[in-house]
């Protein structure tokens, strides 16, 4: 009889409801997350994974802006009609320089993780300028400007000091040659080196 006056003590004590409550769910997170951090397959990149280099990075700041990841996952599941479609199933070494993941919600259009070096460079342009020349039933909006505009924003050398300080391992002489790489290159020209290297430290290994 007691223990049942106590929980209705705590159900009608709002302010203690809202505590244990979240002491329950704090509780639950730690257990679930805490033990993530000491498995090195999941903080550790996987072999031949690389940051993104300059141009690249640029390439998928632009797939940020432009929502890419509103119609394009970029994450493999582990059942066999994904790996058949798309290959090796995604692993967390992968995205250790993604910042945020792109993994995406849902799949409008086909999954991005295991894109690169499946077409050239010249069938990414011509997708991007206008998709149904390629892919008559594609519902994808052409991105003609990203041919008008230029890559560097003056930006990149603090884009990749910041990512720098959060642990990827860019030197002062890859920092300093940064805009180098962006000189009289186009965002169209970024970002299709942005998805050619895609999925492949994975490719590589296989």
């Amino acid at each position: 009889m007691a223990s049942g006056n106590s929980h209705e003590k705590v159900e009608k004590n709002v302010g203690l409801l809202a505590v244990l409550i979240l002491l329950a769910i704090s509780v639950g997170g730690l257990v679930q997350i805490v033990p993530l951090w000491y498995m090195r397959s999941l903080t550790e990149p996987v072999e031949g994974l690389k940051p993104y280099g300059a141009l690249e990075l640029a390439g998928r700041d632009i797939y940020l802006r432009e929502s890419c990841m509103a119609c394009h996952s970029q994450l493999v599941r582990p059942f066999r009609a994904e790996t058949e479609r798309y290959g090796h199933y995604s692993v967390a070494g992968e995205f250790v320089y993604d910042r945020p993941f792109q993994f995406g919600s849902r799949r409008t259009g086909p999954d991005l993780a295991r894109i690169g070096g499946r077409y050239s460079d010249e069938w990414h342009r011509e997708h991007l300028l206008n998709p149904r020349d390629l892919v008559p039933e594609s519902i994808m909006p052409a991105y003609p400007w990203l041919e008008r505009n230029a890559a560097d924003d003056g930006t990149i050398q603090q884009r990749l000091r910041a990512l720098r300080t959060l642990g990827h391992p860019y030197s002062d002489e890859e920092i300093a040659a940064a805009p180098a790489a962006l000189e009289g290159r186009t965002e169209m020209d970024a970002l299709i080196a942005y998805l050619q290297t895609l999925g492949t430290a994975i490719k590589a290994q296989r």
